[in-house]
């Protein structure tokens, strides 16, 4: 079998002739199968959705009970028989619920990492490396130039930055789903049990995550805070939010953002951030190159991101490899 006749790009997304379903389509298909929650990849529309029960509770709460004509929850692990094919969702460790899929037919298999990290996270599954034929991978931060640093060490410079300025609020930018989350268990991991308090786009989801046993500690709306009542507390909010009106209620504040991207700190001072985090949901080029090698692959396909410096890499070493440069992916959450 060639690995076009197993998953073919198509205009709406990857799409698996055997098991006649998309993975992660752009637009509305008859059955879809997803990968994680991030609206760059679960979109509204489909008539049946396959997914962990984690990422179909997500899609329900960022869109709506209505998201799908049908919905069907996959365990980890569980080989599901899909016409000619047989799925399965492995942990992808990128947010609660996130998978890769494994696609086996005729003894050939491609495993579609979806996004995926190797860091330790205590809010997600870790990423379990998968024997196969193909494998389909993001490059969010595909060049050597992005090392991602431990985590716990720069939280330990947030809760340094707290320490050294008690007047003045931190406002901590990070992305709804998923890396609050992580941010806010990593600081109760480090000893930080004060109140942490949230934005409003970022309650439901962190309800959620507890809901699922991962204890965040003392979780507040910040709704109805006045600015004295906020000096030096720590406050999460969107991204978004950090460049409008409602972060300015907060005076003087000590601006802080978590991602990837913060190690070019010419992002960090195009945002006017005082305190750049390095802490990302996604594998650098480290565990990036690592991961292609566990998986022992003859042949790498690379979804998004910086798709040229992997394939040069990837030539180089006598693995076959291609950019596929699906539309789409990376226009949220890619951080």
């Amino acid at each position: 079998m060639r690995a076009s006749d197993l998953l073919q790009p198509r205009p709406e997304g990857l799409y698996c002739p055997p098991a006649d379903a998309y993975i992660d389509a752009m637009r509305p298909v008859p059955r879809c199968l997803i990968t994680h929650g991030h609206s760059d990849h679960a979109r509204t529309g489909h008539g049946a959705v396959l997914a962990t029960a984690e990422t179909l509770d997500i899609m329900a709460i960022r869109m709506g009970e209505g998201f799908a004509g049908s919905r069907q929850a996959i365990a980890y692990g569980q080989p599901l028989r899909l016409n000619e094919a047989t799925i399965t969702f492995v942990p992808a460790g990128h947010v609660l619920g996130s998978a890769q899929i494994a696609i086996e037919c005729r003894g050939f298999r491609i495993v579609v990492s979806g996004d995926y990290k190797r860091q330790p996270d205590p809010t997600s599954a870790p990423f379990e490396p998968v024997a196969c034929d193909v494998f389909l991978t993001e490059a969010t931060f595909g060049l050597p130039v992005f090392r991602h640093p431990d985590a716990g060490q720069e939280i330990a410079r947030l809760i340094q930055s707290l320490a050294l300025f008690p007047d003045r609020p931190h406002l901590l930018g990070a992305y709804a789903l998923g890396k609050a989350q992580r941010l806010i268990a990593l600081l109760r991991a480090s000893g930080f049990d004060r109140p942490i308090w949230l934005h409003g786009a970022l309650v439901k989801l962190c309800a959620y995550y507890a809901s699922r046993g991962i204890d965040l500690g003392d979780l507040r709306p910040i709704a109805g805070q006045g600015k004295a009542d906020l000096a030096g507390e720590l406050i999460l909010c969107p991204p978004s939010a950090m460049a409008d009106q409602w972060s300015r209620r907060f005076g003087d504040p000590v601006t802080c953002y978590a991602s990837g991207w913060m190690r070019i700190r010419a992002r960090a001072r195009q945002r006017g951030v005082e305190l750049p985090l390095v802490i990302s949901d996604h594998v650098d080029w480290h565990d990036l190159t690592r991961t292609i090698v566990e998986t022992g692959c003859g042949e790498l396909w690379v979804t998004h991101g910086e798709a040229d410096a992997l394939v040069r890499w990837a030539e180089l070493r006598g693995l076959p490899a291609k950019p596929l440069h699906l539309v789409g992916y990376g226009d949220e959450e890619a951080e």
